[in-house]
């Protein structure tokens, strides 16, 4: 049962958790740029994320493996011009993290002083456990995610819901108490059965953020082009679209093509 919203002039890890404790759902969206992020934050959304979806979104890749440290620093530091009241997280990208603690810490660290940002977000469980523990330990923030992790798109070969079996369930269910134990602030679940996500919200103090992993979690995350409408290929089960801004912003572009051809744009309200 949910509580009365309280409000939060800067939202932080702490009250993350504490919203958790008082059964006060967690907002979460994406944004990649000043523009999106100064709405996202002015909407009252709890954390933007700047996610290595960015990849897809802004630069046309077919999965997030290409984009670079140095790409998600100028996103963020985009993001975190604009944020009064959002906590702002930033995804290590693919390569930054995964064979070595020590140049996991690395990367943390640039983007913490170089974007401003509020804390990182790593996907993997057992397996980056010392990259987490480095992080940590330089007093940086860290946010998991578990489940569908798509910076291992050619290990699983697909975007298929993950943790179905038993075996992979209980292995989700570890890595997840495992990533409190170490001290994460939050965990992302990514694609996963909602009976399991709500199992391991129950069974950790930290907040669960979903997507696609059903209403029994702490709280919901999606990438605000997709929930927009900027995004039209894109059509998985979980996503609801608040707008449909792709056929908007179209009509529009093609009425100012049309307006400009007809000399109709600029009039003389229009003109100095």
């Amino acid at each position: 049962m949910s509580t009365a919203k309280k409000e939060y002039k800067r939202v932080t890890v702490k009250t993350l958790v504490d919203m958790k404790a008082n059964g006060e759902k967690i907002s979460m969206l994406t944004a990649y740029d000043y523009t999106m992020a100064k709405i996202v934050d002015g909407a009252g959304v709890d954390v933007i994320l700047v996610g290595d979806s960015a990849s897809n979104v802004m630069a046309g890749h077919e999965t997030t493996l290409p984009i670079t440290l140095d790409q998600m620093i100028y996103h963020a530091s985009s993001v975190v011009r604009a944020a009064e009241r959002a906590l702002i997280v930033v995804d290590l990208p693919f390569g930054t993290y995964q064979s070595d603690p020590k140049e996991a810490l690395r990367s943390a660290i640039r983007i913490m002083k170089e974007s401003g940002g509020h804390a990182v977000k790593l996907e993997g469980g057992k397996e980056i456990k010392e990259s987490i523990k480095r992080i940590l330990h330089a007093g940086i923030p860290v946010m998991g995610h578990l489940g569908l992790t798509p910076q291992s798109i050619y290990k699983f070969g697909t975007y298929t819901v993950r943790a179905k079996e038993e075996e992979e369930a209980q292995r989700l269910i570890d890595d997840a108490k495992m990533l409190e134990k170490v001290g994460c602030f939050a965990i992302v679940l990514e694609k996963i059965p909602a009976k399991l996500a709500k199992q391991v919200a129950e069974s950790v103090s930290i907040p669960i953020i979903g997507i696609g992993a059903g209403n029994g979690v702490d709280g919901q995350v999606l990438v605000v082009h997709d929930m927009l409408g900027m995004t039209h290929e894109f059509h998985p089960r979980f996503l609801r679209r608040y707008l449909n801004l792709y056929e908007d912003m179209t009509n529009a572009m093609a009425q100012y093509v049309s307006d400009v051809k007809a000399v109709d744009f600029p009039n003389e309200n229009e003109q100095y």
